[in-house]
């Protein structure tokens, strides 16, 4: 990959963007993980207006250090760049006290984890409106379109995605050439969305680099039957996700109505 020139190219089509939109800038939810520290450091490039969030759930304290370490790395490195603390735990346990919460509990941990990323859309769609700019999303290629692994009209509700065509891989040598901080880069990915430390690994059962075989494997034409053992495990695992996500990497169905019948 040629990395100065992707960085130059993503730059200059956030500025093209924003501009043709004829927004200010940029909003983006900053979680102390790898794909937000690389998206925000894209977005500030653009000399537009960026406004980092944070918007802490019951955060682990690892999530909360990271997050601000980087804006504050970030905002000495540009003065186009601004931060806001929303704090979403009040809001988060105003919910659940007005919801049920029957079912299972792994039912229940599931969509109260989906419920924490919307609530973070929520926020960062009230700050774009209230300033004018555009959510920028922090989704990589093997989450977004690989086993789609972010939250329905939660992390997945943006307005543009500037690293969704860059696997995780390639996410870390932008985070190396444009000088994230080794706390983020060396971390272990999560979404942060269950309040405690476990990893993407953990929740999907494979790491990113097994992932990212898998979906080549996958667009190169390979079944499960051309692999054994662990490669079968995990090729299985991508393709069953891939299968069952495919609601949120699709458009959404409309039913359209034969004109003999309008």
């Amino acid at each position: 990959m040629q990395t100065e020139k992707v960085i130059d190219h993503i730059v200059t089509w956030l500025k093209d963007y924003a501009n043709n939109a004829q927004v200010n800038g940029f909003v983006i939810g900053i979680s102390g993980g790898i794909d937000s520290a690389v998206t925000s450091i894209l977005c500030a490039k653009t000399g537009l207006n960026v406004l980092c969030i944070e918007m802490p759930i019951h955060q682990p304290e690892s999530h909360v250090s990271r997050g601000q370490e980087h804006i504050k790395q970030l905002k000495a490195n540009f003065k186009n760049v601004s931060d806001q603390l929303v704090n979403l735990t009040p809001v988060f346990e105003a919910f659940k006290s007005e919801v049920t919460l029957d079912g299972s509990q792994a039912t229940v941990d599931m969509a109260l984890a989906n419920t924490r990323a919307r609530l973070r859309m929520t926020s960062l769609y009230y700050y774009a409106g209230m300033k004018g700019l555009l959510v920028a999303g922090t989704g990589n290629k093997v989450e977004d379109f690989g086993v789609g692994f972010y939250t329905k009209y939660g992390d997945g509700g943006v307005d543009l995605s500037p690293i969704a065509d860059l696997m995780k891989s390639e996410v870390y040598t932008l985070a190396k050439a444009l000088g994230v901080t080794e706390s983020i880069i060396n971390a272990a990915p999560s979404d942060g969305l269950f309040g405690d430390d476990r990893s993407d690994e953990d929740q999907i059962g494979a790491s990113y680099p097994e992932l990212e075989w898998a979906m080549h494997m996958k667009e190169n034409g390979k079944t499960t039957l051309d692999f054994e053992g662990r490669k079968r495990e995990v090729f299985e695992l991508f393709s069953r996700l891939n299968t069952i996500n495919q609601h949120k990497m699709i458009p959404i169905p409309i039913c359209e109505i034969p004109k003999n019948l309008i």
